[in-house]
């Protein structure tokens, strides 16, 4: 199996998108109930593979002749990530799509579209994953924002374009630096391999033969594109606005996966740039870049009034927080910046899965709009209450851990700095607080209101969302110990 893993990871996504394309009118591949079973099925599909290669395979394994790609320790953890993430997503979007179609929110006519550009996301995302070239990963990446803008204009409204065309262009002007980064990067390898080489693997095993200050101008330039797509700051204008805008399910896949895919390309940039003479002003660099990332969203959250623009701020921050580890570049902290990125991600969808609810529930993303929440709709109140929780790193939950762990890394680096974070995130902990109290304490006659009767589809990967944080937070598996101590080998660190 192994040896057709690649193949088998594309084809599923493929075919979905070729049957839509000859089907025609076909009722039966029109219909939204059958077209979301199919995702399942491809979702879980891809997520079994990947558990089974996960167990199975020895790791590294290269294909092509150019080895073009690869499945290594650090790829295959990430696909876990994003598989388990698309697997709720697809099961949630069962009611969640058939209450929009509902609604008239969405034409029954594009759930073809929506469908097809999920399962197209879903396929780039791994592809990208799995790249073992800059230039195909850059491709991929490419690729992801063209999908995932399709999702965010889905809806029937005038807003949707508007955030469609802001994220596509800042991610795509960003990702032209990128390139250029990219042709800097091929000609400093001719000047060691005869014919140039832009694998991760190889750049990795020349990078103490770069030239340093030529690498570091390729790093900025890179950084700048991987930046852009993980709504690092000052290029993440885009996020809160798509995530607001954004269907629910497409919210928690943005800020679920897609803003790991930039996070991802970081560090394996990082890896190279620990071996190159360059290696401490990059250091430096980064850790800047992360903290200005921190300092935006805690100034900016306390003003939010609406629910999912206040979560996309708090996934900016949570991605400062893990390029400004990733620049402490220690293999502890590293450790804890690949399990922070697993309970980011779960946190995350599980705070939009909840505000979905809230959507259907209100009719209204704005907390003010929010009456008799735990009457009204108590798994949801208590699914953005723990995702709260769970994203400002309380006890109890797996970014405790994380987050603990990468400020004792910052302690170590510079304590001015550590106290400059810790006022932060008290900044942001207080503005969770004060949005909290704010949209639970609305009363209102229960006589006015009418409840949404949320689909079990809809509730049961909030349930499971929530018992899979609780449980990592009080225990880390030792299989997932290893492959980050695999994944800090692997890179050098």
């Amino acid at each position: 199996m192994i040896d057709l893993a690649i193949l088998a990871y594309c084809i599923p996504g493929i075919l979905f998108i070729l049957a839509l394309v000859s089907s025609g009118k076909n009722k039966f591949l029109g219909n939204d109930l059958v077209l979301n079973a199919i995702s399942i099925v491809h979702a879980f599909y891809l997520l079994g593979l990947t558990v089974i290669i996960l167990s199975t395979a020895e790791l590294p394994v290269y294909y092509l002749n150019g080895r073009y790609f690869a499945i290594d320790r650090l790829a295959i953890y990430e696909i876990l990530i994003a598989t388990t993430i698309f697997s709720l997503s697809a099961i949630y979007a069962r009611g969640y799509v058939r209450d929009l179609l509902k609604k008239g929110k969405i034409e029954s006519s594009n759930t073809r579209l929506f469908y097809g550009a999920f399962n197209l996301l879903f396929t780039v995302i791994v592809l990208s994953f799995l790249s073992n070239n800059i230039a195909l990963y850059w491709i991929f990446l490419e690729l992801t924002t063209l999908f995932s803008a399709l999702l965010i204009v889905i809806l029937k409204a005038k807003e949707n374009i508007i955030a469609s065309l802001k994220y596509i262009f800042i991610a795509s002007s960003a990702m032209l630096f990128s390139f250029i980064g990219i042709i800097i990067l091929f000609a400093l390898s001719r000047d060691i391999i005869s014919d140039g080489m832009l694998n991760w693997d190889t750049l990795l095993a020349v990078a103490p033969s770069l030239s340093g200050t030529a690498f570091g101008i390729a790093f900025i330039l890179l950084f700048i594109g991987f930046g852009a797509k993980s709504g690092l700051v000052p290029f993440h204008t885009w996020l809160p606005t798509a995530h607001s805008s954004a269907p629910s399910v497409v919210s928690a896949l943005l800020s679920g996966v897609l803003l790991n895919i930039g996070i991802y390309g970081i560090l394996r940039l990082n890896s190279i740039a620990i071996q190159t003479t360059v290696a401490d002003n990059l250091k430096v660099f980064l850790i800047i870049a992360g903290l200005i990332s921190i300092v935006i969203p805690a100034f900016c959250l306390a003003t939010r009034t609406n629910t999912k623009k206040f979560i996309a701020f708090s996934s900016i921050e949570h991605m400062g927080l893990l390029v400004l580890g990733i620049g402490l570049s220690s293999p502890l902290v590293i450790f804890w910046v690949l399990f922070h990125k697993f309970g980011h991600s779960l946190s995350k969808t599980l705070l939009f899965f909840s505000a979905g609810i809230f959507h259907q529930q209100y009719e209204s993303n704005k907390y003010f709009q929010i009456k008799n929440a735990f009457k009204m709709q108590p798994l949801a109140s208590w699914g953005l209450i723990l995702g709260s929780l769970s994203v400002l790193g309380m006890p109890l939950f797996p970014i405790f851990l994380s987050k603990l762990n990468i400020l004792t890394g910052l302690a170590d680096y510079s304590v001015t700095l550590l106290i400059v974070v810790l006022l932060l995130l008290f900044l942001i902990a207080s503005s969770f607080g004060y949005y909290m109290v704010r949209a639970f304490n609305q009363k209102e006659d229960e006589m006015q209101l009418k409840r949404y009767e949320t689909p079990a589809s809809m509730s049961w990967p909030i349930v499971l969302i929530i018992i899979i944080l609780l449980v990592l937070g009080l225990y880390i598996p030792s299989g997932l110990t290893e492959l980050f101590n695999g994944i800090i080998a692997d890179l050098g660190f």
